[in-house]
């Protein structure tokens, strides 16, 4: 899947599509520079998906946990602050990974070793010009 937002405004409508194109995967790792876009695309995706609670970047709690429309967890991690494995050990990242919840991940090339082999690659990009690609690659 490959999507562009050329516009901010246009970010729900590539929410909505990139909730279309999840199937019945559940761990999606994203990937992009600082400033890509990562966290405000999973608070889109999150808004269409119905999560109510204010959605914002799980810097220094590592995980925020949301609710969807029908009360299912939402897991939202943000790896940025990570400096060695052992610190996903310590919070217990399996319990969340494997709970078959959905899971969205920023900063995942952090904890690569630790990603199910499941899980799908997000890849955000984007340009001066602010237009941002978001591209899917689905597990091998």
């Amino acid at each position: 899947m490959q999507l562009k937002i050329s516009d901010i405004s246009e970010i729900h409508k590539a929410a909505g599509q990139f909730i279309a194109g999840m199937g019945n995967d559940k761990v999606f790792a994203f990937y992009g520079a600082m400033g890509a876009g990562k966290t405000t695309f999973i608070k889109a995706v999150c808004e269409g998906l119905g999560v109510q609670e204010t959605i914002t970047s799980p810097t220094f709690a590592i995980i925020n946990e949301y609710r969807d429309n029908e009360g299912n967890s939402i897991y939202h991690f943000d790896f940025y602050r990570i400096h060695k494995l052992e610190e996903a050990f310590d919070f217990g990242y399996e319990d969340y990974f494997y709970s078959g919840n959905l899971c969205f991940i920023e900063w995942p090339e952090l904890v690569e070793p630790l990603l199910p082999g499941n899980t799908v690659k997000v890849y955000i990009t984007g340009t001066d010009a602010g237009t941002r690609t978001i591209e899917t690659k689905e597990p091998d």
